[in-house]
């Protein structure tokens, strides 16, 4: 498999890429904007490869010339637009790597394309400096602006590009993913594909991480034992979070859909459609203990916690009280 089908899920990026080589109506520049990890670059190297692609069949045949050079990293045509700042791209970035190489024609391919990662992090007088270019391009310069958010650019710069928005993967077809080309058994790729809410990267990335396994680990110990801790242990719990340098977001998305479980299983008292099916015991034990209200209770204490430490309030303090809900309910 090679090419656009190599792209799971985000057909109406797929269909519009594809169109627009196959009617040669590519557009000078484009905008793909989805979150971290959605595979915004992996269908911009997509595309660049088709376009420069020397069969010409409108999508990438893996083995001319062009597309191997493409896979190495090494087409002197496809310029990745770096910045020194880890937090911003400055004018100088654009002005070097963009508006003052572009005036120079293409070396071997009809197209020269040009792909910034985190447009979002362009400042106003980089995003001016990149306005005159895309007012005036050349016929054969293409500029892919990949960012996380629109919200972040220039009114004039939107309106100048095709702007082409990631969607969520659906689910099913995030876990055909990881069974097939991850070999993940079931019960590990349904617990992935919960955590990464349509995203195949973090998908992929939950499914090969340690450190992930770790949080879920750590996080399932917790309310298994929760109701029978000291405050002090409750204290070391909190500490450890600190100490494992985990992912604050990871730990309280696996407490949400653990008492998801518990509240799915009270409901309905049917294993299939868990998340954590390989806990059932616990997850029986917990929906006889608590009652609606009380998980009612702990899922909006976790959405609360979430908000507290997004806003900066102090973190053993959350987690404190977040888990004396839990202990209470």
């Amino acid at each position: 498999m090679s090419g656009f089908q190599e792209i799971i899920g985000q057909e109406h990026i797929k269909e519009h890429f594809q169109k627009a080589i196959a009617e040669k109506k590519v557009s000078h520049a484009y905008i793909i904007q989805g979150e971290r990890f959605s595979g915004k670059e992996f269908i911009a190297k997509i595309f660049t490869r088709a376009l420069l692609c020397e069969n010409g069949n409108g999508d990438t045949c893996e083995e001319c010339h062009s597309c191997k050079q493409a896979l190495s990293g090494n087409h002197p045509d496809i310029i990745y637009v770096s910045h020194e700042k880890p937090n911003s791209i400055g004018v100088e970035d654009v002005r070097r790597q963009i508006n003052n190489d572009i005036v120079i024609k293409p070396y071997s391919s009809d197209y020269k394309v040009y792909i910034m990662n985190e447009g979002e992090k362009m400042t106003v007088q980089a995003q001016n400096a990149i306005l005159k270019t895309l007012e005036e391009p050349p016929a054969y310069g293409v500029i892919i602006i990949l960012t996380t958010s629109t919200d972040a650019l220039l009114p004039t710069i939107l309106s100048r590009c095709v702007v082409l928005n990631m969607r969520p993967v659906k689910d099913e077809q995030v876990k055909e993913f990881l069974v097939r080309e991850m070999m993940l058994p079931d019960y590990k790729a349904d617990i992935c594909v919960a955590f990464a809410r349509g995203n195949i990267g973090r998908a992929k990335m939950l499914a090969s991480s340690e450190e992930f396994d770790n949080i879920r680990n750590e996080a399932l110990s917790l309310v298994k034992n929760i109701r029978g801790m000291e405050l002090h242990e409750v204290m070391k719990a909190i500490k450890r979070i600190n100490e494992y340098q985990m992912d604050v977001n990871d730990y309280l998305d696996v407490l949400s859909i653990w008492y998801r479980d518990v509240l799915l299983f009270k409901a309905t008292n049917d294993v299939n459609h868990l998340i954590f099916k390989e806990e059932i015991q616990y997850i029986r034990k917990a929906a006889n203990m608590s009652a609606y209200e009380g998980i009612e209770k702990v899922l909006e204490a976790l959405d609360r916690a979430k908000s507290r430490l997004m806003a900066n309030v102090n973190f053993d303090l959350t987690m404190e009280l977040l888990f004396m809900t839990i202990q209470e309910n």
